[in-house]
């Protein structure tokens, strides 16, 4: 099963990214947890070793995908 983290900061870009993106992967396939860096600031600096450099953004495998833009990593610092 692959490990997909969805990384968001609660803007409504982020919110629909969610209900699109990350929900929309197959659960049979996929084992997706979600990160409100907005909610869960300790949480950046491993966002940002994820590659992270603005929310939304799905990493799936190690491989980082950015979704619209939201708000950039260091605007949550």
């Amino acid at each position: 099963m692959k490990q997909a983290t969805f990384y968001h900061a609660g803007c409504p870009v982020c919110v629909s990214a969610e209900v699109e993106f990350a929900k929309a992967l197959n659960p049979s396939e996929f084992r997706v947890s979600t990160v409100h860096l907005g909610e869960d600031s300790a949480q950046i600096s491993t966002a940002e070793r994820n590659g992270v450099k603005s929310v939304p953004a799905m990493v799936i495998d190690g491989n980082v995908f950015h979704i619209n833009f939201g708000a950039s990593i260091a605007d949550l610092k």
